[in-house]
């Protein structure tokens, strides 16, 4: 079957690329703004790695304005984006809810945060990885109901715990990705 793009509605075409574009790790966005927000996005991808860079296409709120974390990362300049395991399955799937701009997610599912570097926002604690980044550039799209951002990594963390080896820098992640509309662990692994 080949389906033309043309011929489909933006939400069909979404539908198409969630069931195909698969695995997708999810960004647990941390952002600072009135309040500590925590959002998961998985439209989301390395983009190079000079400048060590990402991408981040964040959505609109349904009355059109940009949702917290695009607002926050356009004032603050900075975020921290998480990848999770399953210890932290629920408290992500329950930040993904729509609350008001004044309230934290962190604060309504209660989500237990550490400091780990003073001029970024606190990540989730026991989080296996963590990438601080600064805001370098929005990607315009005409027409698109999100916005390509790209961030900057400036330093990553890793949690003690995944690290099989210090010398080389090798860890084993358990992480959470989107597979079509549903979740699933990324484990097992293949070599050629």
């Amino acid at each position: 079957m080949l389906i033309d793009f043309k011929d489909q509605s933006p939400s069909e075409r979404y539908k198409l690329m969630v069931a195909s574009v698969i695995p997708r790790p999810i960004a647990w966005v941390v952002t600072q703004g009135e309040v500590l927000n925590i959002a998961p996005f998985s439209y989301f991808t390395p983009l190079s790695s000079k400048p060590a860079t990402m991408i981040v296409s964040i959505g609109h709120r349904p009355n059109g304005e940009p949702k917290d974390t695009l607002k926050n990362l356009r004032n603050s300049k900075k975020c921290v984006i998480c990848i999770i395991g399953e210890e932290h399955f629920e408290q992500m799937h329950l930040s993904s809810s729509s609350l008001e701009p004044n309230e934290s997610e962190i604060e309504a599912f209660n989500i237990e945060t550490e400091n780990i570097l003073t001029d970024f926002p606190p990540v989730p604690k026991n989080i296996q990885i963590a990438y601080f980044c600064e805001y370098l550039k929005e990607v315009e799209l005409e027409g698109s109901n999100t916005v390509p951002t790209i961030v900057e990594i400036k330093h990553l963390y890793v949690n003690e715990r995944i690290i099989t080896d210090k010398e080389e820098i090798h860890f084993e992640v358990e992480a959470i990705a989107r597979v079509g509309r549903g979740y699933a662990t990324l484990t097992k692994k293949e070599n050629p």
